[in-house]
């Protein structure tokens, strides 16, 4: 566990909207701990250092809270839809050597056959890992790869002690001809502007 992820918080016995907004304008951020049973822990955290770990998925955290220390997954953030500031997080307790279910970011590197695009269907892929052994991101290498080939969930080379929770036959990359993506881009054309006219059409019926 990373130092930067050891995050000292505060119990918190207000609550509502207007005492989450004092919060965050004192540079904190509302949360709250569940999971295992037991009964959920409200607090506030620091939004700074909160702000910055939140920059990597799947973030794992090491809570003090009251003088009892916890494994937190990051399980959900709400941000303000305009300003994009941390609204409220939800925390999942976790155990070490516990299985978790996370999506993790899937990333392409190398190129793919001179006069190919490389269609990413899936940008993330539903793995189950260890809590204290999340991967940052899952890599598939394009390199050769030509016309018509395809990358499916089972494909991937999964971290160690990692396994699929997703349908290994989920496409991940499909690689297409310039030609044929630059066709599929006209048609698309074609077909909103089709669209649009029938519906100026059904409007001078009326």
């Amino acid at each position: 566990m990373s130092e930067d992820n050891k995050v000292a918080a505060e119990l918190r016995t207000q609550f509502g909207k207007g005492f989450a907004r004092r919060l965050r304008a004192a540079g904190q951020v509302p949360a709250v701990l569940y999971g295992h049973g037991t009964d959920p822990v409200h607090m506030a955290l620091p939004g700074h250092q909160i702000a910055l770990i939140l920059r990597r998925a799947n973030a794992l955290l090491e809570l003090s809270v009251d003088g009892t220390d916890h494994l937190a997954l990051v399980k959900d953030v709400q941000r303000d839809p305009v300003r994009q500031i941390i609204e409220h997080i939800d925390l999942l307790v976790v155990k070490k050597g516990e299985k978790v279910q996370v999506d993790i970011p899937v990333i392409l590197v190398g190129e793919a056959a001179v006069g190919t695009i490389a269609n990413q269907d899936a940008n993330t892929v539903s793995l189950e890992v260890e809590a204290t052994h999340i991967p940052q991101h899952v890599e598939v290498d394009l390199t050769g790869l030509s016309e018509g080939a395809h990358v499916t969930a089972a494909d991937l080379k999964l971290p160690k002690g990692a396994s699929l929770a997703v349908d290994p036959e989920t496409l991940i990359v499909a690689i297409s001809g310039e030609s044929s993506a630059a066709e599929d881009e006209i048609a698309a054309a074609d077909a909103a502007v089709a669209a649009e006219q029938s519906e100026e059409s059904a409007e001078s019926a009326e």
